[in-house]
């Protein structure tokens, strides 16, 4: 039985600043950012390309006009033991409880996964969570990452504008205990968040290599203490991230493995320090510039993938459809380079 790669990527057909969640999305005086959408849909789909030629199924969400972070799957859920080779019907994937301008994307992601015959079930709506962007695996252990979850607003601040946006972050702790029943008998590692610029785990936390064993980490981006407790719960395994290197979002990459060799795809800007530090470790650094979603969105290279793991070949091959704009119509396309 042959298995193969699947991710979701959100189509940027509508790409745009609409909430302005994060401090990414807004200028120092507050104002959302435009999005120069012709440079996204070539970013895109040039990550798209990279993904494809390393053996990796893009299932792509349709774009709608009224729900521009679909261009971010990451937030959609996420798979119990994601990189298990299984068929659909013995995966599940947990829809995410996105923040109130995102919550209209459920919907859609929910209408790709099950036309791609994967088992959804939802979070609990009293916890906000926002899918594998702060629930991932790292080893033979699961890391929550969390923070304040804030109403967001503006609040006055010294300096020149006299007020400074508060965004908060976007998961909430007290989902832990729901978490840990799904994965148990792996044991899940709490760890909160402290700069609103990284936002999610994913943005300051990436497992990589064989096994997930290896994770890059950017210490101030942490609570204190919760350096000495990753460097305690996984010896050996911390790769810690320069502020150069933290500031283009080095930690949200996506690892894969492809004809027997591990690769990271990672954000341009990245240092060559780093990638000499990667390449020590095993693991090949492949270099995709997907600036406009960081300067104007705030996410990277692993906001933008959606991660459904390796998916019986026999059953994915046949999902491919045309696209629509509306979730109660739209299917989603399939690009497969073979």
């Amino acid at each position: 039985m042959a298995f193969r790669r699947t991710v979701l990527m959100g189509d940027p057909a509508f790409f745009s600043v609409k909430g302005g969640a994060n401090p990414h999305t807004r200028t120092r005086w507050g104002t959302r950012r435009s999005v120069d959408r012709a440079l996204a849909q070539q970013q895109w789909a040039r990550l798209k390309d990279v993904l494809a030629d390393l053996g990796v199924r893009v299932l792509v969400v349709p774009p709608d006009a009224a729900q521009p972070g679909l261009v971010y799957p990451a937030n959609a859920g996420f798979l119990t033991d994601v990189d298990a080779e299984r068929p659909h019907s013995e995966k599940t994937f947990y829809l995410a409880n996105l923040l109130p301008t995102r919550a209209g994307e459920k919907a859609h992601y929910r209408h790709v996964l099950e036309l791609s015959r994967f088992l959804c079930a939802e979070i609990d709506a009293r916890y906000r969570m926002e899918g594998e962007a702060d629930f991932f695996p790292v080893g033979d252990k699961y890391l929550l990452t969390h923070g304040r979850i804030e109403r967001q607003r503006f609040v006055p601040a010294f300096g020149w504008p006299p007020w400074k946006r508060v965004y908060g972050f976007r998961t909430d702790a007290a989902v832990e205990p729901l978490l840990a029943a799904l994965v148990a008998p792996k044991p899940v590692l709490r760890i909160e968040l402290v700069q609103e610029a990284h936002y999610h785990g994913d943005t300051a936390l990436c497992a990589f290599g064989p096994g997930r064993r290896h994770l890059l980490a950017w210490r101030p981006a942490l609570a204190p203490g919760a350096w000495e407790r990753l460097d305690a719960a996984f010896p050996g395994a911390l790769l810690a991230l320069s502020d150069g290197d933290a500031a283009c979002y080095a930690a949200n990459s996506f690892t894969l493995t492809h004809d027997g060799a591990s690769h990271l795809v990672m954000p341009s800007g990245v240092s060559e320090r780093l990638r000499a530090q990667l390449r020590e470790r095993g693991v090949q650094p492949i270099v995709v510039d997907v600036s406009e979603f960081l300067k104007k969105g705030g996410g990277s290279v692993k906001c933008m993938i959606g991660d459904l793991g390796p998916v019986e070949e026999s059953e994915s091959a046949g999902s491919s459809a045309s696209s629509a704009t509306s979730a109660a119509s739209a299917e989603p396309s399939e690009t497969a380079i073979s």
